[in-house]
């Protein structure tokens, strides 16, 4: 008998897994595609760690017992990728205007698999913007070891599906390109604020409090921060949780949001 299951959940799997690739794939090329897109990218960390995270820097930083400018940048590598991975799923609206995510579920993948593909897919501006994070962040002089670097991106996958699960939230409910603009962009600005990527949220309360710590970002964030921070002086003063705590905190959110996301979106389709 296990012979005769085993092949078959084999197959399955190969097939769910071929489905998240070629869709990651299409909206790669879609991407590379449009050479507007990439440029937005990498000019966004301009604006967001330069001019903002900077004016912050020489206005707000002075009195911190901790070096502000390493503290704003791996804040703004992380809301860059959820960022530019929640806004890609845009996407997902205009394919539903052209029935193309019509074609994609009468398929023999699975809802999952196509809205974890699409989230991949935008996941790959997410990485542009954050590389030109850390280019902004050496013409100011601020850097990062090889090594942190490398683990970063090594998680930069857990967070872009994070971000994606949250934007998929609000894509299952919208019908037009122009509300799911203004709604995903709704869901990131405040994040960037409350989960302490570019403002030390350590001392929040009330509201403020349970809002960081309904955010997906907030546990992303200060995992990353750990990392960074690990073995120093300022661990104590920057990270707000243990690692295993943010871990915890992202799957279930992460979890949470893919299931319910996925559901309205796939309700959404089949109720066109």
């Amino acid at each position: 008998m296990n012979e005769l299951i085993f092949p078959g959940n084999r197959s399955k799997l190969f097939r769910e897994l071929n489905a998240i690739l070629t869709i990651t794939a299409r909206d790669i090329t879609l991407a590379l595609k449009s050479p507007g897109v990439l440029i937005t990218s990498f000019a966004m960390p301009l604006v967001m760690m330069g001019m903002l995270g900077g004016s912050l820097a020489q206005n707000m930083a002075e009195g911190l017992s901790f070096d502000y400018g390493q503290f704003m940048m791996v804040g703004m590598m992380v809301n860059m990728l959820f960022m530019a991975t929640t806004m890609g799923l845009g996407s997902l609206v205009e394919d539903r205007m052209t029935d193309f995510t019509q074609e994609m579920m009468v398929s023999p993948a699975s809802r999952y698999s196509i809205v974890i593909g699409k989230i991949f897919g935008s996941s790959f501006t997410a990485v542009a913007s954050m590389c030109g994070t850390i280019i902004v962040g050496l013409m100011m002089g601020i850097t990062l070891s090889l090594g942190q670097l490398v683990l970063i991106l090594a998680l930069a996958p857990l967070m872009c599906l994070s971000a994606g699960a949250l934007g998929m939230m609000v894509i299952g409910v919208v019908k037009n390109t122009r509300t799911a603009n203004t709604a995903l962009m709704l869901i990131t600005m405040p994040q960037m604020f409350l989960s302490g990527a570019i403002i030390p949220i350590g001392n929040s309360s009330g509201i403020l409090l349970v809002l960081s710590r309904l955010m997906p970002m907030t546990y992303c964030l200060d995992l990353v921060r750990a990392i960074v921070y690990a073995g120093t002086e300022d661990y104590a003063s920057v990270v707000l949780f243990d690692p295993g705590v943010n871990f915890v905190a992202i799957a279930v959110l992460t979890a949470a949001c893919l299931i319910a996301g996925t559901y309205l979106f796939a309700r959404t389709e089949k109720n066109r």
